[in-house]
């Protein structure tokens, strides 16, 4: 014998219950079968509704009644031949005026009681299994149709009624030892000792199947719904979510306490106790291979079955100094909630039992609060407790697996992937069983929270990192170009994701959560891109909430700089060549660093000097290793190294600034350049991450340029102004060549003094032979003492700079 249950999404329509149909053939030439099936999909909300609107007499009620019977009728009429249509409409209008009859009743004395409630749920399960009975018979099966209310017995307690396995078990025994070899019944509903009908709760018709299942010794339960079994997260939010073949019931059971819809905890406890299996199936593709829920597992390698969530979630929670050593506070809080008939979800109590915290639905919070405002009316009115607080827009995320037991560090990796990720924990509780890890979040960060725990738990899922780029000019355009370029590679052999979640120009912003196509970015910006404006780009970056999350700054701008801190707080992590935000006050400077660190952020800027070049990341090692910085020398702007490599007496000053701009080795501003203040703010950042205080005017910059060239409106009339001063340039060269030295813009540090400008360098320095757009950094310290530590290469071009800031994204996703 076997037990199959159809659930709501697999009896709705047609289409389905024409695979039911041969579900059922198939199973039947196995052996005999007892057939549980649900209300059509959607039609006990209709009846939920309709039951709330005849309550307060609204007459809107009938309109329900009758999209109902519209329903049926139509799968009546489609589903059967016409000659039978007479008698199973007949049965089918009876039903729904029984139906109509008790919601008038209750409108006209607007009262709703539990009994009454559980006669008009009924009715969803008695419509679906007489027409999917009468639709099987004229498919040509043998099957009987069978009153569950016959079979069932259950006390008075109606909504949740609790069963007489005793009775029961004979009464089902008896039925099925006789009669056609399939046996359909309706799920849910009951019947008590004077035949009046009663109700088994949420889940159910699961629970109907279970109960049939271990009356009968059944082979095995089948648990036919919509989706491939139980998943290792719901895939609603975790779109990677993999389907769990086998699990051990006691873990099915976590799983389903802690949100997983597929089964209800109550459908376990009978079959569990005969050890009689469980096999979830996917009505909508049969043939895939669903989950087994059983108790005869080997040795589970993963240390986490699954990750399951309860939404909708309120914490309440009780303090006070006189709880301390007083043991009946806790029975008192209890015994208020469970006569006040609500449902503890999850409880938690400090150490040194000055408070204790209950997770419960948030439907039930003003129940709660009066039932506990009520027990502890005298101890809140005299100030031994504190006011009874409530949080709601919560939610729970589990962990549920019996290999956790024992294990360590299952906990620290679930909480550090969450607080990773900027995701606060309001409470935490473990099972004694050790088979769940449980933690309260607001109910705003569970798609991240599931997404952030699946990515550590689940090792076949790949890492995602979401890239937010504001900037697609020469550098962002290159980086764009080296994400597309290996992004196969990462996928296959890093098992890591890099998606384009959004990109920016200075006109127009573009986001699609799923991760954009690359090589689309300017048409996509073009044709669908809305108008940029930054608070609304970082809104909606905050509003998507997405796990590892970085923002990508390719500008040179001042105010999106100003935004990081913002940024950081929402624990997204920052990547930029844009050097303003590290060379402001030293202050907002340190403000950002400690806020990265606050918030579980990165923020880096390895691009901030030298390009591509691992200047900053090679500073940061000796520090972290304990060295100390003593002197630094360095050629930090590539565009002055090309310029003054290139500058001689064939080709004008003008010229080489020209061909530096094409190359892109300079700021769409020359000046910039030019004025020393690129290199000032590469120094800068150089020291302060040395270890060392120090403002950017503290800084001298020994100006080259001429001040009426530097003081023009515009960077056209600044190019139109430099060749009435080409001899100053050529002076200099020509005094350079006859010393046998050659023009560095050089930029140093020691002790305590820092300056930027023009030097000639001899032949012995290792300055003279600095070529093309390179820099070079030496950095003295005491282990580097006599003979520095040397950083060497190309320092300009988009394309360096597109490297480095790839090389910060790989930072951030090797450190999660």
């Amino acid at each position: 014998m076997r037990v199959l249950k159809f659930g709501g999404s697999s009896v709705a329509s047609p289409e389905s219950l024409e695979i039911v149909k041969e579900i059922i053939k198939e199973k039947q030439e196995k052996g005999p079968l007892a057939v549980v099936v649900s209300a059509v999909g959607g039609i006990t909300q209709k009846l939920v509704n309709s039951t709330k609107l005849a309550e307060v007499g609204d007459q809107d009620y009938l309109k329900l009644v009758e999209e109902i019977e519209q329903k049926h009728i139509s799968l009546c009429q489609t589903l059967l031949p016409v000659q039978e249509h007479s008698s199973i409409i007949s049965k089918i209008k009876l039903l729904l005026n029984e139906l109509e009859d008790i919601l008038r009743g209750v409108s006209l004395i607007q009262e709703l009681t539990p009994k009454t409630q559980d006669k008009i749920m009924s009715y969803g399960e008695l419509l679906s299994s007489h027409i999917i009975a009468a639709y099987l018979k004229s498919s040509g099966l043998s099957i009987e149709w069978t009153d569950s209310r016959e079979l069932i017995r259950t006390d008075n307690l109606f909504n949740r009624a609790n069963v007489n396995f005793t009775y029961t078990n004979k009464a089902i025994e008896a039925h099925f030892s006789q009669g056609a070899a399939v046996k359909l019944l309706p799920g849910f509903i009951a019947s008590n000792a004077t035949g009046e009908t009663t109700t088994l709760g949420r889940g159910g018709s699961d629970y109907t199947a279970a109960i049939v299942a271990a009356a009968l010794n059944a082979e095995q339960l089948e648990i036919w719904s919509d989706v491939s079994g139980l998943m290792t997260a719901d895939p609603r939010h975790v779109k990677s979510a993999l389907a769990i073949k086998e699990i051990h019931y006691e873990e099915a059971m976590e799983l389903s306490h802690f949100g997983a819809k597929v089964i209800y905890p109550p459908s376990i406890q009978p079959v569990l106790h005969k050890g009689i299996p469980i096999l979830i199936k996917n009505t909508f593709d049969k043939n895939a291979q669903g989950t087994l829920v059983h108790d005869k597992l080997e040795v589970n390698d993963n240390l986490v079955q699954g990750i399951s969530c309860i939404q909708n979630i309120a914490l309440l929670s009780l303090s006070g100094s006189t709880m301390v050593g007083i043991p009946n506070f806790s029975h008192r809080l209890f015994g208020a909630l469970a006569k006040a008939k609500v449902n503890v979800i999850l409880i938690t109590q400090a150490s040194s039992e000055h408070s204790i915290c209950v997770g419960i639905a948030a439907d039930d919070v003003p129940l709660s609060l009066a039932a506990v405002e009520e027990e502890f009316f005298h101890e809140l009115a005299t100030y031994q407790l504190d006011p009874v607080q409530v949080e709601e827009e919560l939610a729970i995320v589990a962990l549920v697996g019996s290999s956790m037991k024992n294990q360590i560090g299952v906990s620290g990796t679930m909480f550090s992937r969450l607080s990773e990720n900027g995701i606060n924990i309001k409470a935490i509780a473990q099972g004694s069983s050790e088979k769940n890890i449980s933690a309260v979040i607001h109910e705003r960060q569970v798609k991240k929270a599931l997404n952030s725990l699946h990515e550590s738990f689940f090792t076949s899922d790949k890492k995602r990192l979401n890239l937010f780029i504001v900037g697609v000019g020469n550098v962002g355009k290159a980086l764009l170009e080296q994400l597309e370029t290996q992004k196969a590679f990462l996928s296959e052999n890093r098992h890591l994701e890099l998606e384009v979640v959004a990109v920016a120009n200075s006109r127009k912003m573009y986001f699609d959560e799923e991760g954009l196509e690359i090589a689309k970015t300017d048409d996509l910006l073009e044709s669908k891109g809305e108008k940029m404006e930054l608070s609304a780009f970082i809104d909606k970056m905050q509003s998507l909430n997405l796990r590892n999350s970085v923002f990508i700054d390719n500008t040179a701008n001042e105010v999106v700089a100003g935004h990081y801190k913002e940024v950081l707080q929402q624990s997204i992590s920052v990547v930029t060549p844009n050097k303003i935000a590290c060379t402001q006050s030293f202050s907002s400077y340190q403000e950002l660093k400690k806020t990265a660190l606050r918030y579980q952020a990165k923020y880096l800027f390895e691009t901030n000097v030298g390009a591509g070049l691992p200047v900053i990341n090679t500073l940061n090692d000796l520090i972290r290793s304990g060295d100390e910085v003593l002197k630094i020398e360095a050629v930090l702007s590539g565009s002055l190294n090309f310029i003054f490599n290139n500058y001689n007496k064939e080709t004008s000053f003008l010229e080489v600034v020209k061909e530096a701009q094409v190359q892109g080795f300079t700021e769409p501003d020359p000046r910039i350049d030019l004025s020393g203040i690129d290199v000032k703010r590469k120094i800068l950042i150089l020291i302060r991450e040395s270890g060392f205080k120090m403002e950017l005017d503290e800084i001298e910059a020994v100006p080259f340029i001429p001040e009426s060239c530097m003081n023009q409106p515009s960077v056209e009339k600044f190019l139109e102004e430099l060749p009435k001063h080409e001899q100053v340039f050529l002076d200099k060269v020509e005094k350079a060549e006859s010393e046998g030295k050659k023009l560095k813009y050089v930029a140093t540090y020691n002790e305590g003094k820092a300056e930027t400008g023009l030097r000639f360098v001899d032949k012995a320095h290792p300055f003279y032979n600095l070529e093309g757009k390179d820099n070079i950094v030496l950095f003295y310290t005491k282990r580097y003492q006599d003979q520095p530590l040397v950083i060497k290469g190309a320092g300009a071009g988009a394309a360096v700079t597109a490297s480095g800031i790839f090389a910060d994204i790989m930072r951030i996703a090797n450190a999660h």
